[in-house]
């Protein structure tokens, strides 16, 4: 019996692995550049005091606008979705840009998340309006800010500041588009979000193998 145990701990598992990270509803092999080389965050300051960047990261970025607090709740479905079951990697980090004057709710959002998740990963940044509105213009998508500086979407950003997302054909032949995951949604952060983050992860873990690096620094 305990032969077996071990026998199946030995081959099975490596399988039902591989399955699971294969199985999910992305039909790209590798998660397509929906805007490439974007810019570094504009000159901000972090609600930790720490100097925040996106070169070098694997980041969820988002732009939680004046209604933080209001908003919460898509906060909270971030955290649990994608930021709680990725947050082990060194190199993966949230960040949420808002304009200068919302750190009071930034802080109070914060302090409730970090009853259940650990939020050394997560970091509220802050900028002028008109700063954030021309950074936002420059990644070249088709959703806009509201009238509040701010969007329901959160978007991937790689190590090489580039925009990931959908973008063509996938393996079907069906075109598709997406830049931003709806934090409204907890089903597409949970089936499409989730999915396009094991995507990109896997890349740097084949990255990883190549060069021989830590299974948890990205």
């Amino acid at each position: 019996m305990k032969k077996s145990l071990v026998l199946f701990v030995l081959f099975a598992l490596p399988i039902v692995a591989y399955l699971f990270f294969a199985s999910g509803v992305n039909q790209f092999a590798k998660l397509p550049v929906v805007t490439e080389n974007i810019k570094e965050l504009p000159e901000s300051t972090s609600l930790s005091g720490q100097k925040i960047q996106l070169k070098g990261k694997i980041t969820i970025l988002g732009f939680p606008g004046t209604a933080i607090v209001y908003n919460q709740g898509n906060a909270f479905n971030l955290d649990q979705k994608i930021y709680n079951k990725n947050r082990e990697f060194e190199d993966f980090q949230v960040v949420m840009l808002a304009p200068k004057g919302s750190e009071a709710q930034a802080q109070e959002v914060v302090e409730k998340l970090s009853q259940i998740s650990n939020m050394s990963r997560w970091h509220y940044v802050f900028a002028e309006p008109d700063a954030i509105k021309a950074y936002y213009d420059s990644l070249n998508l088709v959703g806009k800010l509201d009238e509040k500086l701010g969007t329901p979407n959160v978007f991937i950003i790689d190590k090489n500041l580039n925009l990931r997302g959908r973008k063509g054909a996938n393996k079907k032949g069906e075109i598709e588009y997406k830049e931003g995951y709806n934090t409204i949604s907890a089903a597409d952060l949970h089936n499409e979000m989730g999915d396009d983050v094991k995507v990109i992860l896997a890349e740097y873990r084949l990255a990883l193998k190549k060069y021989g690096k830590t299974k948890r620094q990205i």
